[in-house]
């Protein structure tokens, strides 16, 4: 997570702090929306312990692609 922080706040100018909570909100927001074992997915992504490849196919078999 500490590399999308550093995006957003990069990208919107904004201490790596404030993109820290705009991102863990959105984070927060998707997960409550998806299905449990994506939104576990996503936090394994996130910690590394993922390579991706699950979230990527499940979100494309939740959408139907």
């Amino acid at each position: 997570m500490d590399e999308l922080v550093k995006l957003v706040s990069k990208k919107t100018g904004i201490p790596e702090q404030t993109a820290r909570v705009a991102v863990e909100t959105v984070l927060n927001f998707i997960k409550q929306k998806l299905p449990a074992p994506i939104a576990g997915q996503i936090d394994a992504l996130l910690k590394g312990e993922s390579q991706g490849g699950d979230v990527l196919k499940g979100l494309g078999d939740l959408l139907g692609k």
